[in-house]
């Protein structure tokens, strides 16, 4: 966990966040040890920023990995208090994590905090409901 929590802080600096400046960095680990890392990219049109869970999940999956391969996703700010995937990034999760995948939200004191992935989004929508 100490290794996460060390390369998810290195990985803030490469946020691009001039308009929040609320950069945020998530670390996604495989099964095998593999990490993909991502970070929150800002915008001027608001809507077409991206967080840093779906892009470290979106650089997985353009690399051939698959929620079988996935075990967690370690998500950190530096701020005092754990931040929570957004709605966005919480419905990509659902789909492209499995349901007892570990999201762990760390802060700026190193305190942890961890949750099943499908506890962040008990009700989310998936292809059974379509």
């Amino acid at each position: 966990m100490e290794k996460l929590i060390q390369l998810a802080k290195e990985n803030i600096k490469n946020s691009y966040s001039p308009y929040s400046k609320f950069p945020v960095s998530a670390i996604l680990e495989l099964k095998n040890g593999k990490i993909y890392k991502g970070v929150n990219i800002e915008n001027a049109a608001y809507g077409l920023a991206n967080c840093a869970e779906r892009s470290a999940l979106f650089s997985a999956y353009s690399d051939g990995i698959r929620k079988s391969d996935i075990k967690r996703l370690l998500v950190y700010t530096d701020h005092d208090y754990f931040v929570s995937p957004c709605g966005s990034c919480r419905q990509v999760m659902r789909e492209l994590m499995e349901d007892d995948a570990e999201i762990i939200l760390v802060n700026n004191h190193d305190e942890t905090k961890v949750v099943r992935n499908i506890e962040l989004l008990p009700l989310g929508f998936s292809k059974q409901d379509l």
